[in-house]
């Protein structure tokens, strides 16, 4: 029998497959990884916009806003963005402003927004703690 036939051998086509396979799986993971991080990147985008609305709304109001819909309705907001963690725009927790001593009567206010995700971020912090 002539061994001249050009082919692959079975081993050859097993080391292939098996090389397809790896870099497969470590594009999977980058990917999983670029999509984690544009949630974050959006995360925290959303919050520095929230975050200045309410500094402009108290900077034109003198108080803070009674909830993130008064944002909306005083138009300092388009809408209440969704958390890109959780999908959800109910998700958001909020900081009450400190009471005025000269108005106790007085309601205090939104302060500061937090994303109400639960879990760790690529860099190892809480979504909930973010700044």
């Amino acid at each position: 029998m002539k061994r001249d036939q050009g082919g692959w051998t079975l081993i050859e086509l097993l080391v292939v497959m098996s090389l397809i396979g790896v870099l497969a799986s470590l594009a999977l993971v980058q990917y999983r990884t670029s999509i984690q991080a544009s949630k974050e990147a959006v995360l925290k985008a959303d919050l520095f916009h929230m975050r200045d609305a309410i500094d402009q709304y108290y900077a034109d109001k003198g108080s803070y806003p009674a909830s993130l819909q008064s944002l909306v309705t005083d138009g300092y907001l388009r809408r209440v963005p969704d958390d890109p963690i959780t999908r959800s725009a109910d998700s958001w927790v909020t900081t009450p402003a400190e009471m005025d001593p000269n108005s106790p009567n007085a309601t205090p206010g939104i302060y500061d927004v937090k994303s109400g995700a639960d879990g760790v971020a690529l860099d190892g912090t809480r979504y909930a703690d973010w700044h």
